[in-house]
């Protein structure tokens, strides 16, 4: 047998061996997890099923949603932490969970920079300040007057201490120098549901868990706390239109668990943005109050970094924990 011959057997026993394997190594070849640290029905949970639907059509593989929730995020955080770094196990979460939890709880069992690779963020939230049909004010430069002639006597429900609406209505107490008197409740849903009642006058509410009542009039806007107006409320001003600086822009992101092959980051990445550009998930997005947020890895994680201190400070500065 000649030299020429026997490489040329060599080489088409290695493509014999190799096909098979290179097969076996496509990303995904079998279903992934998706863990949501939230509840399910939530805003999270929303965002998280429109893009694990379009994932698995896109990839031919399911992307199967799992709710981990427990302790304000950290339970799924945790596991997600934990998880093998093959690209099988990733996180959809919202930005408090990454970004608010750690100053918030004195340990939160993961580092949000050490124990995860970023991404790609896939969603901001509208949020907006909310008030029962019968309270006088009917926009936020009549909320801030009602409530300085009113110290303390304005009770504003949020989903929990420490909670994203929390803070965001602390930013406000603390930009504009009025006091109100804060109610928790063990959820969004709890704290809408009451307002609508009329047990407390207002609320920061995420569109996706208000704008149902926003729509059939059980609830009003007073001012949206997103920097410039959103889509799903294009006739209501922001709160910054009243209060100068004001504005917070809430996302949610995905995450992997840290060494995570960053050719599989890149792919997800790659992926996320495609689903972002369907038109039916541009629908569903808008439907529950929310928009497309693309990003690259690295200035999703650039974001984390900067959206770090920033609540730190909003946290100190309320004097809201957990331990």
């Amino acid at each position: 047998m000649t030299l020429h011959r026997r490489h040329l057997i060599a080489l088409g026993l290695a493509a014999a061996v190799c096909g098979p394997l290179a097969a076996q190594d496509k990303y995904p070849s079998r279903p992934v997890t998706l863990i949501v640290p939230q509840a399910a029905g939530g805003a999270n949970d929303a965002i998280a099923r429109v893009i694990a639907q379009k994932l698995t059509e896109q990839t031919g593989q399911s992307f199967i949603v799992d709710n981990k929730p427990g302790a304000g995020g950290n339970v799924g955080t945790v596991l997600a932490a934990k998880a093998k770094p093959d690209g099988y196990t990733l996180m959809l979460t919202a930005d408090s969970s990454m970004v608010i939890n750690p100053s918030l709880y004195k340990n939160t069992g993961f580092d949000p920079l050490k124990d995860f690779v970023p991404v790609s963020p896939v969603a901001t939230a509208g949020y907006a300040l909310v008030a029962n049909t019968s309270f006088p004010a009917s926009n936020v430069s009549e909320f801030i007057a009602l409530a300085k002639q009113q110290p303390r006597k304005i009770n504003i429900g949020s989903a929990g201490n420490g909670t994203l609406n929390h803070l965001i209505g602390e930013m406000l107490s603390k930009q504009t120098g009025i006091e109100l008197t804060h109610v928790p409740y063990k959820g969004a849903s709890a704290a809408v549901t009451d307002l609508v009642a009329g047990q407390v006058q207002v609320s920061v509410q995420s569109l996706p868990s208000s704008i149902a009542f926003i729509r059939s009039g059980k609830v009003k806007v007073l001012g949206v706390v997103n920097p410039k107006r959103v889509p799903a409320l294009p006739d209501a001003p922001t709160i910054g239109e009243t209060v100068k600086g004001f504005g917070a822009t809430p996302w949610y992101g995905v995450f992997a668990p840290a060494g995570t092959p960053p050719a599989i980051v890149a792919q997800l990445n790659a992926e996320i943005a495609k689903a972002l550009d369907a038109k039916d998930v541009q629908e569903k997005l808008a439907g529950v109050g929310t928009e497309p947020f693309k990003s690259t890895p690295e200035q999703f994680g650039t974001l984390v970094r900067e959206d770090l201190p920033r609540w730190a400070k909003i946290v100190k500065e309320s004097g809201a924990t957990i331990d």
